[in-house]
């Protein structure tokens, strides 16, 4: 068996406060502060978890529900870019209406309790054209991204706008806007202008007069209205931090598009370089002043390391079609907040889709698709739930449920990590975070680019400044191949130690007995080990029990569910609930008729006061467990029916049905690489979505409504969907046709006329269209 050692001596983290220009308070007494390591929410720690969400590349129709989907995801921050082209495409004439309806997306976060973060460049990029500078401005005699007074003439009025538009929203007013992103990647990165792509190839600025110029947006938005407790600025690769300020936001990414564009950074390579990414670093700590990704231009420890460009996806480039392995976005979040992140943020959280122009019709960055900006995120395009929101959504809810506790643990790492080789699979990654001799061993078996595998027979000790824990004591860990974990040793689980456990803490919720809900990680076989002196009695249903050296040594059974009840000395009752890595991604936590329940689904859960609601994909039957029970009958059942309850010793599961739907539709290939689909007019009633999906090879896919570009996608042998509510109406009257652009083998063009005259050949053409399907979306909407 192989042994990892972790010295944990000194755990106290140097906290200070006051001496950041960050804060501010809201009209009913609430308080925004900042130490140097985390957010404060009226004195007490509180752990930001931010989420991308890009209100224009999203019909508002549907605004509500994808805001309440990020917030089940246990998201409480929305970030959003405002893309200035989008809103002022046409010089003096700017558009607040429909998609661009900025206050209105604003009042439906705070509706729905989520603060906001307003990113409000000028310059934004996000794969938008011009990376959202207007083309009109490619046509003015002066920098952009500079202390150019013609170009800050411009800026004026841009941010005049937004500040009408978020007036009576900041948290100064009692509105959820508490934060503020000054420009983007200023000084570190560019975008080519649009206008010139074809003809020529030019590029922005990437940006001028430093400090001078970000402090210089600051005070222009604040004339203009723009005043939150918060003032953020990105700060990898070099880009200006004008701290204390602003608070400089970091990042990471594994999927590198980019490469493939750069001169010679791919030269004598085959393929995607491993990144460090995935190698635990200490990011608040002054005697590592830099570490992979972060080069700070200030002292670490002076600041928090925050996070506002996780890579929750990534979008496909031209150049660069990958499938995008979703276990990648909560092996990030273990990465960042093992580093000592206290404040993480995902680009994005939620895809969309570019919107079309009125000058020019598409406003997509030229390496990227046209209309698709799914960028693989978390919650996709048209409202799809992937893998990394259900195994996100564990991690948020840990660190919202333990965030006072949590939030002053020290980072410490094994050994200086800086020389570690990405490729180096067979060796554990791990760290800790800790504070007086508590914490949570941090594990991980994920590598991007790489081929991982399970990791087996090994254990850890950490050698705390009084005694070792060994985890286990007995036996060996194995951790599944890309997967990870976060395990805790001397927890407090109100008034009994938990000397530590091989599963993963989830939440709490109390009730007649406080209730903490773990998985096992993929792998891993669940063990915990409790203090026994104050523990009177102690219960499985599905495991064993055994004392040793002063602990109760419980085992969980294998592959299934299982609840621990505990008694202690002083009358308290407390339960673990114990779940399989599979079963958790079941798992939900909501407020629901004023008290905190636990839900067990594979629907797609939104709640919102007392009104659940069930998404099911191609699924009639769905199952709804719910602990602690309702505490009236339902109410009122509508899209389905109820038609079986059943009790066990912990939940109430409802089973539910669906009338099925068959989505009528009419399928004519028109050859290998062409089809058409007609609609018969009542095919979309009685469902929330209908997803067609296309298996395809080729070079892009490309969907059109009577002529009009609405979807593309670029071919990476993964299935290309795309959803067709929205254009309900419009494809029962006009139908879709979809084309393949083959891939082109051998292409040679050829001018050899005496005019000119242009002549493309190729050697092989290869484009060939699969399966054909529409899967219905159902929603079951209960009442209580």
């Amino acid at each position: 068996m192989r042994n990892y050692r972790i010295t944990v001596q000194d755990d106290h983290k140097q906290i200070v406060k006051g001496h950041l220009k960050l804060g501010g308070t809201n009209p009913k007494g609430e308080q925004i502060g900042f130490t140097n390591y985390f957010m404060e929410k009226d004195g007490e720690p509180f752990f930001g978890i931010c989420g991308e969400f890009h209100y224009t590349r999203y019909d508002e129709r549907y605004w509500e529900d994808e805001i309440i989907k990020i917030k089940m995801g246990g998201v409480n921050i929305i970030a959003t870019y405002i893309f200035w082209n989008l809103h002022e495409e046409v010089e003096g004439s700017f558009n607040w209406s429909g998609n661009k309806n900025l206050r209105h997306f604003i009042e439906l976060c705070g509706k729905h309790q989520l603060y906001v973060i307003i990113r409000i460049g000028p310059f934004n990029h996000g794969e938008i054209r011009n990376g959202g500078i207007p083309d009109w401005l490619f046509g003015r005699p002066f920098e952009v991204r500079s202390n150019d007074e013609g170009y800050l003439f411009y800026t004026r009025k841009m941010y005049n706008e937004i500040g009408i538009q978020v007036k009576g929203l900041l948290y100064k007013e009692g509105g959820p806007i508490i934060g503020t992103q000054i420009e983007n990647e200023h000084h570190h990165s560019s975008a080519q202008w649009g206008l010139t792509v074809g003809i020529n190839d030019t590029w922005l600025n990437s940006g001028s007069d430093g400090n001078s110029h970000m402090l210089k947006l600051k005070e222009i938005a604040l004339e203009a209205g723009i005043d939150t407790p918060i003032y953020t600025c990105t700060g990898w690769g070099g880009a200006t931090t004008p701290v204390p300020d602003m608070l400089p936001l970091w990042g990471g990414y594994a999927y590198w598009p980019w490469i493939y564009y750069e001169e010679g950074r791919l030269e004598g390579k085959d393929e995607h370089p491993a990144t460090p990414e995935y190698i635990f670093r200490d990011k608040h700590n002054n005697k590592i002043p830099k570490s992979y990704n972060f080069e700070p231009l200030y002292a670490p420890e002076d600041y928090p390391y925050a996070c506002c460009e996780m890579g929750g996806g990534m979008v496909q480039f031209y150049k660069y079609r990958f499938a995008f392995p979703y276990r990648s976005v909560p092996a990030m979040t273990v990465m960042k907040v093992a580093e000592g992140c206290n404040l993480i943020g995902y680009y994005m959280y939620h895809g969309g889709s570019n919107p079309r122009g009125k000058v020019n019709p598409f406003t997509n960055d030229l390496a990227t698709p046209k209309i698709s900006y799914d960028f693989n995120a978390m919650i996709g395009e048209f409202g799809q739930i992937r893998e990394s929101y259900r195994r996100t959504k564990l991690q948020h809810y840990f660190l919202s449920t333990f965030q006072k506790q949590f939030s002053l643990t020290k980072t410490i790492l094994p050994e200086d990590t800086s020389r570690m080789d990405p490729y180096d699979v067979d060796t554990l990654r791990y760290a800790v975070r800790s504070s007086a001799g508590s914490g949570y061993l941090f594990l991980n078996n994920f590598q991007d680019h790489v081929e991982n595998h399970d990791l087996y027979d090994f254990n850890v000790s950490i050698e705390l400044a009084e005694e070792t824990i060994v985890i286990p004591s007995q036996g060996e860990l194995t951790l599944g191949r890309d997967s990870f974990a976060i395990l805790p040793f001397n927890l407090n689980l109100d008034g009994i130690k938990l000397k530590y456990a091989t599963a993963q803490l989830i939440t709490r919720i109390e009730e007649e007995e406080i209730y903490y809900f773990f998985f096992v990680p993929d792998g891993m076989k669940g063990t915990y080990a409790l203090e026994s002196k104050d523990i009177i009695s102690a219960t499985i249903d599905k495991g064993s029990i055994e004392q040793l050296d002063g602990n109760t040594i419980i085992q969980i059974a294998e592959e299934e569910e299982s609840l621990i009840r505990l008694v202690f000395e002083s009358g308290l009752k407390v339960a673990i609930y114990t779940m399989t890595d599979e079963q958790s991604l079941e798992f939900w936590k909501v407020n629901l008729q004023g008290r905190d329940r636990v839900i067990l689904t594979s629907a797609n859960l939104l709640v919102s006061e007392d009104e659940i609601r069930l998404e099911s994909t191609d699924q009639e039957i769905v199952a709804l467990s719910v602990f602690p029970d309702f505490d009236d009958s339902i109410t009122s059942i509508s899209g389905g029916e109820l038609f079986a309850t059943t009790e066990s010793e912990l939940f109430t599961m409802y089973l539910l049905r669906v009338p099925k739907k068959e989505i009528q539709f009419n399928l004519k290939r028109v050859n290998h690489d062409k089809f058409v689909l007609d609609f018969e007019i009542n095919a979309f009633n009685g469902i929330k979505e209908a997803l067609l999906r296309i298996d395809y090879t080729g070079d892009i896919g490309y969907a059109f409504i009577d002529g009009e570009l609405i979807h593309d996608n670029f071919c990476n042998h993964t299935t290309w969907e795309i959803g067709l509510k929205s254009f309900e109406h419009r494809l029962i009257e006009r139908g879709m046709y979809v084309y393949v652009a083959p891939i082109r083998k051998g292409k040679v063009l050829n001018s050899n006329t005496t005019m000119a005259g242009w002549k493309e050949t190729a050697e092989e053409r290869i484009a060939d269209i699969g399966t054909v399907s529409i899967v219905p979306v159902y929603e079951i909407k209960i009442t209580l």
